[in-house]
Parts: structure tokens; C-alpha cells; sequence
């Protein structure tokens, strides 16, 4: 199938790493043009000079939890590839693991790595993707944005982006702009949380696995990223709004 990406011009927050970074491969793997983007400067370049093509890949460092750093990004494909087509919010962290350890500058920290960077980028891009005539924002939220589960000042964060892609859906379909957002399960990559607790704890989360994920395993960066590019392209016209579980049976949510 062709996922007629080819040209596309994207956007891909928090891409040096993960999730982020197979989201942005697979792009460039379709034909799409891609921004990276992180803090981190060594991890991202050695993203993007492994990317695959024959999209073009183009690292910016960037914080996009403050404005400059989100308009920084928007610009950057502007400047570099003429326009921006697709935008995909991937920045997240979490924070206190219990809620007697839960408080509000917790929970504005948590927010502020996970909800503001999607507004703000988002907001930044808006422009930019009514000149193109429409274009896609996806939002990379959690299963525990559909239930609960994880640390609490995470789960309101995550369940905060499910709400916000379904107002933004509603809000910009007018100008043919596509938001929608995904919930990955539990994701196993090197340097992430779920690796560092197998090796911590492999007892302890082998018996997580086995109680939690019917599919018995966690999922991969590459399975959530196959998802993604085919919701950012054309070929996903009509998912507007919709919350989508990438999880391997692991969420109870209807």
C-alpha cells in the first residue's frame, strides 16, 4: 500500500530516542521530510544520520515546552523543507509514583512535559498547516490516558491529551486539519523506563507482563511507529478524534 507520504513535510517532537525516533524513521522511510527534534544534541544527530530515506531528515535542538523552542521547530521546516504537512507530538515524562508523593508542582511538571509541549507546538503549527490547506496532528498519549494506571500525576497528563486531540478534532476540521491521538501500551526500548526495570527488577516486571499484557510481551518502537505513519497519512482520512490503543491487549478500556 501506498501511504502517499511522499513529500509530505513533518514534525516529530521528542525524536532523538524511542518512540520518537522510530516514528521519525519510518517517515523518512515513506518519503516524507521530517524535522527531528529534542534537547538532547549527540542522540539527535545520530538519528537523523541514521535515518533511512529517501525523505530528507533535519535535526533541531529545541525545548518545546516553552514557545521559542516550539516556534523554533515549525520554523525550522519552513525554512528548510517549504511548508509542513504533518505534525506528531511525542514529549512526555513522567512523575511522583503515589499520590501521597503527588503535588501541585509535581503535577505542573508533569504537565508541563506532556500537555503544554503538544499545545504548544501544536498552536505553532497552525499557521503554517492552514497554508498548506489542512495537514495532520497526532498526539502520542498512553494507555494510561484511557484508564488508570501509572504514576498518578502522569495519568491525569496523558488522559489530559486523549481530551485535548478530541477538542482540537473538533475545533479544526474546518480547515481540514486532522487531529487525533494514540495510546501506545507498555514499550520496551533500550535506555527507557520499562528496560531499566527489567534489568532492575526482572522478576518483578516479568510478572508485570504476564499480568497485564495478554500479547505476554511488551510492545516495540517499531509497532507503535507503523501505526502512526499509516494515522499521519492519507490513507487515514477518516480517523478524526479518535483515541487509538497500540497495546497489545494491555488496556480494559471499551
Amino acid at each position: 500500500m501506498d501511504l502517499e507520504l511522499a513529500g509530505k513535510v513533518a514534525i516529530v517532537t521528542g525524536s532523538s530516542r524511542g518512540i520518537g525516533r522510530a516514528i521519525s524513521a519510518r517517515l523518512v522511510e515513506e518519503g516524507a521530510d521530517v524535522v527531528f527534534c529534542a534537547r538532547g544534541e549527540d542522540a539527535l544527530r545520530t538519528a537523523v544520520a541514521e535515518a533511512p530515506g529517501p525523505g530528507r531528515a533535519h535535526a533541531v535542538v529545541a525545548d518545546v515546552s516553552v514557545a521559542d523552542g516550539a516556534a523554533a521547530v515549525v520554523r525550522a521546516a519552513e525554512e528548510q523543507f517549504g511548508g509542513l504537512d504533518i505534525v506528531v507530538n511525542n514529549v512526555g515524562g513522567s512523575g511522583a509514583r503515589t499520590f501521597d508523593d503527588m503535588d501541585p508542582d509535581d503535577l505542573a511538571a508533569v504537565l508541563d512535559k506532556n500537555v503544554v509541549p503538544a499545545l504548544r507546538v501544536s498552536r505553532a503549527a497552525l499557521p503554517s498547516l492552514r497554508t498548506r490547506g489542512g495537514g495532520v496532528i497526532a498526539i502520542i498519549s498512553s494507555v494510561f490516558g484511557r484508564e488508570s494506571g501509572g504514576s498518578p500525576s502522569y495519568n491525569l497528563a496523558k488522559a489530559a491529551e486523549i481530551s485535548l486531540a478530541k477538542s482540537m478534532a473538533r475545533d479544526l476540521a474546518k480547515d481540514g486539519i486532522r487531529v487525533f491521538s494514540v495510546a501506545p501500551g507498555s514499550t520496551r526500548f533500550p535506555g527507557g523506563s520499562w528496560d531499566r526495570r527489567m534489568l532492575d527488577d526482572p522478576e518483578g516486571t516479568t510478572a508485570f507482563v504476564e499480568r497485564e499484557i495478554p500479547w505476554g510481551r511488551f510492545g516495540t518502537v517499531d509497532e507503535i511507529a507503523d501505526v502512526v505513519t499509516f494515522l499521519v497519512s492519507p490513507r487515514a482520512s477518516w480517523v478524526v478524534g479518535a483515541c487509538v490503543p497500540v497495546d497489545g491487549g494491555q488496556s480494559r478500556a471499551f
